[in-house]
């Protein structure tokens, strides 16, 4: 196939526009912040699991203090009102009883007024460990927000240079003959299509021309379609070639 510099540089610019489409599609579906994102995401679930064993303790010892206090108003309560019988009794051994049985309720409210100390003491072990369970979940939260609004920020930028890219490549693209488009397209599935061949190295695959092949470029004529021996795309020669 035969075709003048210009097309065949035009088909250059083609490849570095495909390259670009490439890039960017591959930036907008796959941003960089997409992989911390998801790691947040799993440790946010792990972090809300181990909030919600931490509230169940503290709600088991809000429940268990609830219970003690309650059990201390019932002793409260009954003391008032054997205090109340005792002052008014006239019967000594009733007043004995009375006595003795206040007696039997102040060690019990002293017994559960220590409970009561030692489970406030674990409700407030408790709820430090929620406070600070919830701010690991609050900064972990942040981030992921964050990330994730670079993230669409990062996806529109690509987006943007994407459609830049496919309306450049359609125009230049527009001005290369049909037959060397083609040629470009078909050999563009498995090498870059077409590239520059700069200082003796194919710019497609990188790899240095060995001696032989040079040789045969350099019997080529400058219409002429040549491929790189490497790789298979279409090498482009100009004054920077080497030949």
């Amino acid at each position: 196939m035969n075709a003048s510099p210009a097309d065949q540089r035009r088909l250059v610019e083609v490849a570095q526009l495909d390259a670009r489409i490439r890039q960017a599609d591959n930036a907008r579906k796959n941003p960089p912040q997409a992989g911390r994102v998801q790691e947040l995401l799993g440790r946010r679930q792990e972090l809300s699991q181990e909030l919600g064993t931490r509230l169940g303790a503290r709600d088991d010892l809000r429940t268990e203090l609830s219970r003690i206090e309650s059990d201390v108003a019932v002793v409260d309560a009954r003391a008032a009102r054997d205090s109340d019988r005792l002052a008014a009794s006239t019967n000594s051994k009733e007043a004995q009883g009375l006595e003795s049985e206040l007696t039997a309720l102040a060690r019990r409210k002293s017994d559960l007024e220590d409970a009561e100390l030692a489970v406030m003491e674990r409700l407030e072990i408790a709820d430090a460990a929620v406070a600070e369970q919830e701010a690991l979940i609050a900064a972990t939260n942040a981030e992921g927000a964050e990330l994730s609004a670079e993230g669409k920020r990062a996806v529109a930028e690509a987006t943007a240079a994407f459609d830049a890219a496919t309306r450049d490549r359609a125009a230049v693209a527009g001005s290369v003959p049909a037959d060397l488009l083609a040629l470009y397209d078909r050999l563009a599935v498995r090498s870059a299509g077409a590239a520059f061949l700069r200082r003796r190295t194919c710019e497609g695959c990188h790899m240095v021309l060995a001696g032989t092949d040079l040789h045969v470029l350099r019997q080529a004529g400058e219409d002429d379609v040549v491929m790189c021996p490497e790789c298979g795309c279409i090498l482009v020669r100009d004054d920077e070639s080497g030949l």
